[in-house]
């Protein structure tokens, strides 16, 4: 099986420094490629003088996550993507695991390995954790990440399982899949483009999955911290995006309604945290949705769509109502 480690970078030299000589020395067989996004801070030179057999593609201008990965993907050939963040510390023995799942699950189309912080190797990360789910109104939340509460590794998520969504911080995706689906979609820019992907997967009758003997730990926030208002103003919108696009239309109808409330509660809430910023975000975030509601309208899915896509009613009620921070007590298997 063909393996493609393909790092998206842009202005990240200080990051490559860090990261990319582990990438490298623990991804024998793979071939290692550095997709850049137009970076003006020496990266591209970088890579040419210290790694000459690192594979560099470079695009004319920053295209943000996911045009960026749509153009340089059109240029690798593999059996395997691994879609891998500039800001992740892989480690001895990750890709096996990972490999062998694919050749002995046929029905494997993306698969992410265990997310651990970096700044804290005992505990989980927040972009993918264990394994990415949504609650009934098509919130995201993770195994071991429930909204900012995270959970240590205590081994309680060392499993193989099927998940709903794979990290793109991390996430491993057959060709022929990603060819199939067109893709990311390009109206996301970044942010949680990789849960409309594995949403579409589902819908097209494809599986995602967790293999939790494979760990690497994530820097997180080098590009958009958390508690950056044009993170929050991505988040919100592409939320809404994939719920417009994955859902049959009633549903879709109904649950938008249901956000707007709950976006408005939230934008209250960032009023009373001093948090303006945010609140503008929102705001920022359900304006452009509307702008480009017809464009998302057109690129529902023809072909049906999954019935079972949550796996609680309403993470928000749980979280913060019910004060539950942990997956396994709010999901009993």
């Amino acid at each position: 099986m063909k393996l493609a480690i393909v790092i998206l970078n842009w202005n990240g030299v200080q990051l490559l420094k860090e990261y990319l000589p582990k990438v490298i020395s623990y991804s024998p067989h793979a071939e290692i490629i550095v997709a850049d996004n137009a970076s003006t801070d020496g990266s591209v030179d970088f890579i040419r003088s210290e790694y000459p057999n690192v594979r560099l593609i470079i695009n004319s201008a920053n295209e943000g996550f996911a045009r960026g990965y749509n153009l340089a993907l059109k240029e690798v050939d593999a059996d395997v993507f691994c879609l891998l963040n500039s800001d992740v510390e892989v480690t001895p023995g990750w890709l096996p695991p990972i490999l062998q799942f694919f050749e002995d699950h046929a029905e494997a189309a993306i698969v992410q390995p265990k997310i651990l912080d970096l700044k804290d190797p005992d505990s989980f990360e927040y972009a993918g954790a264990g394994g990415g789910y949504l609650d009934a109104l098509g919130y995201p939340f993770c195994r071991g990440r429930i909204f900012q509460s995270i959970e240590s590794d205590e081994g309680q998520y060392d499993d193989t399982r099927e998940i709903f969504w794979a990290t793109g911080a991390c996430m491993f995706i057959r060709k022929e899949v990603f060819n199939s689906l067109g893709g990311f979609d390009e109206d996301y820019f970044a942010h949680q483009e990789e849960i409309d992907l594995c949403w579409r997967a589902r819908n097209s009758g494809y599986s995602v999955f967790y293999v939790g003997n494979s760990h690497v730990f994530h820097l997180g926030g080098s590009t958009l911290s958390n508690m950056d208002p044009r993170k929050t103003y991505l988040n919100f919108r592409n939320s809404l995006f994939s719920i417009t696009k994955n859902l049959p239309k009633r549903r879709a109808f109904i649950l938008i309604l249901f956000r707007l409330f709950l976006d408005f509660i939230a934008g209250i809430r960032f009023i009373l945290q001093f948090k303006l910023g945010h609140c503008i975000a929102i705001v920022r975030a359900h304006l452009s949705y509307y702008r480009q509601l017809g464009k998302m309208l057109r690129k529902r899915n023809t072909k049906g769509y999954l019935k079972n896509y949550h796996v609680t009613k309403s993470i928000v009620w749980a979280h913060y109502v019910l004060g539950i921070k942990e997956f396994n007590i709010l999901v009993k298997d």
